[in-house]
């Protein structure tokens, strides 16, 4: 490794311990557990997005070992148009580049295997199954590419993940977080059934992720 590639790694590892430090802050999270566990399985975390510091808070709750082991799924339009932009979501955070919006079903399957060869086998990849940003009211319905991730590579453990106010904390357009209270809210791990159908399992899903949402 060069000295310049050594010198961004270290940069980036400060970055993100820097983001890190200010999204637990700046949100008082207060992280509850619903029959939630940690492990060394290929897991994907899927949760409710509502701000861009969703993933950090996410990240930064976790031990080191995990975080470690953690790859972020991005919007490639978004994160890859500014060299900052590219630089803290591929060094900082491990993320997997996808286009926002395939437009065939080729290109959708050519997405998963893209996304499956990324991630190794004792990895977790993060994701928000909504495909944008909500309002944080209400949770959109989910795309099927978590659907077709599991039915590619069916030993994936799903973990929903409900974020509460994060909305609040970094709005849409906003440069600056807002200090807020925010509650991160882990759920047990599930599986995909044999034999259930894509509608089903999108359904499935998003009611463990709404069921997180209840005090």
């Amino acid at each position: 490794m060069s000295w310049l590639e050594r010198y961004k790694d270290s940069a980036a590892q400060v970055l993100a311990r820097t983001l890190g430090w200010l999204a637990r802050t700046l949100s008082f999270s207060r992280v509850e557990s619903r029959g939630f566990e940690l492990s060394e399985r290929r897991r994907i975390y899927y949760f409710n997005h509502t701000s861009h510091a969703d993933t950090v808070l996410l990240w930064a709750i976790m031990p080191k070992w995990q975080r470690r082991r953690m790859r972020f799924v991005a919007a490639k339009d978004y994160w890859e148009v500014h060299p900052f932009r590219r630089f803290v979501a591929s060094r900082c955070f491990r993320a997997i580049f996808l286009e926002r919006q395939p437009k065939t079903k080729e290109e959708r399957q050519q997405q998963v295997t893209e996304v499956v060869s990324q991630v190794g086998p004792s990895e977790a990849i993060v994701l928000s199954p909504e495909g944008t940003r909500g309002d944080g009211v209400q949770v959109a319905p989910f795309k099927s590419g978590i659907f077709y991730l599991c039915q590619k590579q069916p030993d994936f453990e799903l973990v929903p993940v409900y974020l509460e106010n994060m909305h609040r904390l970094l709005p849409k357009g906003a440069f600056l977080p807002r200090p807020c209270p925010c509650r991160v809210v882990f759920g047990e791990a599930f599986s995909l059934q044999p034999g259930e159908t894509r509608v089903e399992f999108l359904e499935r899903a998003r009611n463990r992720l709404l069921e997180l949402e209840q005090n």
